[in-house]
């Protein structure tokens, strides 16, 4: 007989609560949520309250299985699900799926994962809390009706497979008006003046602070500064103090971490949920910055054994979000005094980065210097600044300083400190330079600043910020990348020695790393969401859904009558917008007429992606319309005529190399080179357009190299099987199941009938969900024809067949 049986979410979580209890307690994993509705249109009643139908997922059933066996022998089934929504929701799910009795059952959270919090939490049971249940049901069922009933719609009007959902649309719209900012910035160029002096022996940089905007006018005020005298006309010294930012919550994390670690925001959240299933932080889906006593006791206590009292300020910070969850707790170290938690490097990265930030929000101000030198020009009304700062007094600058998303523009930081200066001090002056500078747009949105956009608008909770971000880039209305800059040409005024000189330099604009730019299918569906669904994708009503999932939550809103208000509405559109012309949301452009053919030049959103057309098909005739691939970053509706004619320029022959052409085209995946029936793409430094015969030879032989070093051993009487070397070493693949190579077994010594053995002996392994994944479109292939393919008719949409296993019974209990 078990005495207690304690389900959680994972199993690393279960092995280190399973370390703090007795041999009373059996800890097991639920490995996540248990239940779902099922991926059809059977899953909501909408004409009986919008009540759901849950079913056990295919991969959870023998999970289940084994945990309805533990739980009829167990006294007492404790739930210890996370403390959010979701959490709160399997606990639910459990108890219904496992036909657990309100008597055995008991409901336990913590924040953190410690022996205290955990011995705690069994001390202070409670029941399932239905109104967060329902808020997370009212989630998921209106996501679900949103995506269902609005995909369709895209399939129909524009390309088969979109999709849309009442958050994912709105960040993809976020990511689309940024783009298009960014196309309307005409860049507006200034010149800044810096002076360089010798005061004393050493040197003094200061700035003019107003700009000119013609290069006329900087040159005047160098001429009228040829001669002049420079002198300090007055020195201002004031005490200012700098105070710590707050403990982290899910979305700072995830925007420190992506600044000072390059994490994206998926890779934060994985990092974190390991080092909070270790027990080394708390929970790391959290919206406050609140810390309990205990934890700031803690703190103070670490910070006066390192640094001294004089370092320690305790504060209790105030969440500015109308919806966080001030019960909670921000995110911390469970104990402030380790330092080393884990042997993998990036576990370690982010704990650092969450213990200094929790340590240096307890501490003291620092205690900065700022000193401002006012410097006169003879006979110049104009005035030049020098500033500096000196830090009187660490505080928690010590440990921590938090990072801004344009470092450039950061105008916090703390200066270096000015050499000695006095009023009326004559200064030596050695040269004066005026440089064009050019306005710059709205940066684009990294993973990270784009889920501070989302918070700051009220849109997402810390739960859904890394899906929503992830399920953009998955379904190609967004892509994480890097894109080259533009050369541009600047003037440099020097003014040395009573002489202009001027010069012309160049640099590199626009450079961008790691940005999220949007793909032409995400601005075509923008603009008929907007158009035709407004209210779905409207910042202040997808903010204001989420504030009344917060009341349902606070048990101030009934679940089923929220979703009523919202679908009455929705439906109605949905229904209306099957008058829309499918021709008028193609997002097609003519762009005008080939000079050369005198045929018109269009634009088109195609089943590969965006491509240009020349000419149209004329019946009765062999005309036959000539098309291109965009290349990537070029837009639909901004692509030029001149750039549209450039991409009829390919496929265009390169050379010769072992008695083939080479071929450079683009493809729908990128440029390639062409050759013998091969192909080889193309990196980011060639252009399509450019690349020479030895640029294309010697990338053919570099990836012939490539391929015959992972090569090992191939078997001709069975073509499927080969050794190969892989990224972690060498392997077996066996048409498309790669298998393990025992150790102490010689890969270049296998025989095929070996091969063939541990293949057998290896299951197949499924994706996660249960389901196999497709195999990958190799990146070397193009689009099969340079012609889009003709369209044909959607496949009738197919259901898997039930699952064979019995029905689930109704559910006892009801959440409502």
């Amino acid at each position: 007989m078990i005495k207690n049986l304690v389900i959680v979410e994972s199993p690393a979580k279960a092995k280190t609560i399973e370390g703090y209890l007795g041999k009373d307690f059996i800890v097991k994993s639920s490995f996540g949520h248990v239940r779902d509705l099922p991926k059809d249109n059977n899953a909501i009643d909408i004409k009986n309250g919008f009540k759901p139908t849950y079913v056990v997922s295919a991969d959870k059933r023998e999970v289940i299985s084994q945990l309805k066996k533990l739980a009829k022998e167990a006294e007492v089934v404790w739930l210890a699900s996370d403390e959010d929504r979701e959490g709160e929701a399997i606990s639910w799910h459990l108890s219904e799926a496992l036909n657990l009795s309100e008597a055995k059952t008991r409901r336990i959270v913590f924040r953190e994962i410690t022996k205290s919090a955990i011995l705690n939490a069994i001390e202070n049971p409670r029941a399932i809390d239905v109104n967060l249940v329902n808020a997370q049901q009212a989630r998921r069922v209106l996501d679900r009706l949103v995506g269902f009933e609005l995909s369709p719609v895209l399939w129909k009007k524009i390309k088969t497979g979109l999709s849309a959902g009442r958050v994912q649309s709105v960040a993809v719209r976020v990511v689309v008006e940024r783009e298009r900012e960014i196309e309307r910035h005409k860049s507006v160029s200034a010149y800044k003046v810096v002076a360089q002096f010798d005061a004393g022996g050493k040197r003094l940089e200061a700035e003019l602070n107003t700009r000119f905007k013609t290069q006329a006018e900087a040159e005047d005020f160098l001429q009228r500064c040829m001669g002049a005298s420079y002198s300090i006309e007055s020195l201002e010294k004031k005490p200012t103090k700098r105070s710590p930012a707050p403990p982290f919550t899910t979305s700072t994390l995830q925007q420190e971490a992506s600044r000072k670690l390059s994490f994206s925001v998926a890779q934060t959240m994985q990092v974190a949920q390991r080092l909070y299933e270790a027990g080394k932080i708390s929970y790391m889906r959290t919206d406050s910055v609140n810390l309990s006593q205990d934890a700031m006791t803690a703190a103070a206590a670490e910070i006066s054994r390192s640094f001294g009292e004089n370092y320690v300020k305790t504060r209790q910070y105030k969440t500015k979000s109308k919806s966080a969850q001030e019960a909670h707790e921000s995110i911390r170290p469970t104990d402030f005094a380790a330092l080393q938690v884990s042997s993998d490097r990036n576990e370690q990265r982010l704990y650092d980065l969450i213990r200094k930030r929790a340590i240096a929000s307890q501490m003291a101000d620092a205690e900065i210097e700022k000193t401002t030198a006012t410097i006169t020009i003879s006979g110049q009304p104009e005035r030049l600044v020098a500033t500096g700062e000196v830090i009187k007094f660490e505080g928690f600058l010590k440990v921590y300083t938090e990072s801004t998303d344009d470092e450039e523009l950061a105008d916090d930081d703390v200066k270096g400190m000015l050499p000695p200066l006095t009023e009326g001090q004559t200064l030596g002056f050695q040269r004066m330079q005026a440089t064009e500078r050019f306005s710059r747009p709205a940066p684009r949105y990294t993973e990270a600043s784009l889920v501070k956009k989302l918070e700051e608008m009220g849109i997402g909770r810390p739960s859904t910020y890394a899906p929503t971000i992830s399920t953009i880039q998955k379904r190609g209305y967004v892509e994480k990348d890097n894109r080259e800059g533009k050369e541009r040409a600047y003037n440099v005024l020097t003014l040395e020695q009573d002489q202009i000189s001027t010069q012309k330099k160049t640099e590199m604009a626009g450079a961008e790393k790691a940005k999220l730019f949007p793909t032409d299918i995400a601005m075509v569906v923008t603009d008929f969401l907007v158009a035709h669904f407004e209210s779905v994708i409207d910042y202040s009503f997808t903010a204001r859904v989420e504030e009344e999932f917060d009341e349902i939550a606070a048990g101030k809103k009934q679940w089923d009558k929220m979703l009523d208000t919202f679908y009455s509405s929705f439906h109605q559109t949905i229904e209306t917008s099957a008058n829309v012309e499918r021709s008028t949301v193609s997002g097609a452009r003519e762009l005008g007429v080939d000079p050369v053919s005198g045929m018109k030049v269009i634009a088109k959103l195609g089943r590969f992606g965006p491509y240009v057309q020349l000419g149209e098909e004329v019946e009765g005739t062999d005309a036959k319309p000539v098309y291109a691939s965009l290349r990537k970053g070029t837009f639909i509706e901004s692509i030029t005529l001149e750039q549209a004619l450039e991409l009829f320029k390919l496929p265009r022959v390169v050379g010769e190399f072992e008695g083939k052409d080479m071929k450079a085209a683009i493809g729908r995946f990128g440029p390639y080179i062409q050759h013998n029936s091969k192909f080889y793409s193309l990196p980011k430094d060639l252009d399509p357009l450019l690349v020479t015969e030895p640029e294309a030879i010697a990338l053919i032989e570099a990836k012939r190299k490539a391929d015959a070093e992972k090569m090992i051993k191939t078997f001709p009487e069975n073509p499927e099987v080969t050794v190969l070397n892989g990224r972690f070493g060498p392997y077996i693949c066996v048409g498309k199941k790669n298998v393990k190579i025992p150790k102490g077994q010689e890969p270049s010594e296998l025989t095929l009938e070996q091969c063939l053995e541990l293949a057998e002996a290896t299951p197949d392994k499924p994706a996660r969900g249960g389901f196999k994944k497709k195999a990958a479109p190799s990146a070397d292939a193009p689009a099969a024809k340079k012609t889009p393919a003709k369209k044909t008719a959607a496949k009738k949409g197919t259901t898997t067949k039930a699952a064979t296993t019995k029905k689930a019974a109704a559910p006892k209990k009801k959440a409502s």
